[in-house]
C-alpha cells in the first residue's frame, strides 16, 4: 500500500477540471492511501464515472459543504473506508445523516468485522466490501448506489415543483383540497363548506388547472405526493 499525500489533487485540477453540472455522475473516494485511491480513480474512470478523491473526511466535508465545483448538484456515491485519521468512515456516515445528506454510502475495509457491518447497514450503507474485493462488485454496488441517488434526486425536483403549485392554490382552493381527492361529489362539497355546488365546481377547476392535473387521479397522486390528509368516503 502506497502513503498518504497532503493533498489529493493537483493544482492544474484543482483550479481547471471541468464543472460538476458538465458531468452525469460523480463517485467521491475517502481513503487515506494515496494507492488505492489512485487506482479506484483508475478503475472509475475506465467504465467512465468521474471520481473525486479525498485523504480524510474533514477535507470531503469542507468541500462537501461548500458545493466545490458543484459537488451536490449530480447523482453521486461515496466510497468511504472505515479507518481514517480524525473522523472515521462511520463517523462521517452519521455526520453526513446529521446534515441531511443523503448521498448514498458505499463502504471499503480491510479491518471489517460482523457489528461493524451490521451497524454501517442499519444506518443506511449500500453496501460493505472487505479489502481485497472485486472490482465488479464495487462496480455493481455503485451503479445501484448512483441509480439510487438519480432517483431521489428526481423526486425532490418532482416535490419541489408539486410545492410550488400547491403554493399558487388560495386558502379556499386548499381547503377544497382534501375534500375533493376523499371523493366528495361538488354538492357534498358545498353542503360541508356551506357554498353554492356552482361555487365549489369554480374552485375545483382552478385547482385543477393551477395543480395541472389532468384527472382526478392525476390529483389524487399529487396530494398524496404532498401528504395532504383525507379520507376516502
Amino acid at each position: 500500500m502506497g502513503g498518504t499525500g497532503s493533498s489529493t489533487w493537483s493544482d492544474s485540477e484543482f483550479h481547471n477540471s471541468n464543472n460538476m453540472k458538465s458531468f452525469s455522475n460523480c463517485v467521491f473516494v475517502v481513503d487515506d492511501d494515496q494507492s488505492m485511491r489512485d487506482a479506484l480513480r483508475n478503475l472509475l474512470r475506465s467504465v467512465g464515472l468521474e471520481a473525486r478523491l479525498f485523504a480524510s473526511a474533514q477535507e470531503f466535508l469542507e468541500n462537501y459543504r461548500t458545493g466545490l465545483n458543484g459537488m451536490a448538484e449530480v447523482p453521486s456515491c461515496l466510497i468511504l473506508d472505515v479507518r481514517l485519521p480524525g473522523i472515521g468512515g462511520l463517523d462521517l456516515q452519521r455526520e453526513l445523516a446529521n446534515e441531511d445528506i443523503h448521498i448514498p454510502v458505499i463502504f471499503i475495509t480491510a479491518h471489517g468485522d460482523i457489528p461493524m457491518s451490521v451497524r454501517a447497514m442499519k444506518a443506511g450503507a449500500m453496501e460493505f466490501l472487505t479489502k481485497p474485493f472485486r472490482d465488479q462488485d464495487l462496480l455493481d454496488a455503485i451503479q445501484v448506489s448512483l441509480a439510487k441517488d438519480r432517483n431521489r434526486r428526481q423526486r425532490e425536483i418532482h416535490l419541489a415543483e408539486l410545492r410550488r403549485r400547491y403554493q399558487m392554490l388560495t386558502s379556499r382552493e386548499r381547503e377544497l383540497l382534501p375534500l375533493i381527492v376523499s371523493g366528495r361529489t361538488n354538492k357534498e362539497v358545498a353542503t360541508e363548506l356551506g357554498t353554492s355546488e356552482v361555487t365549489v365546481k369554480v374552485h375545483r377547476g382552478n385547482l385543477m388547472r393551477k395543480m395541472q392535473a389532468i384527472s382526478f387521479a392525476d390529483l389524487l397522486r399529487m396530494a398524496s405526493d404532498l401528504d395532504v390528509p383525507y379520507t376516502k368516503v
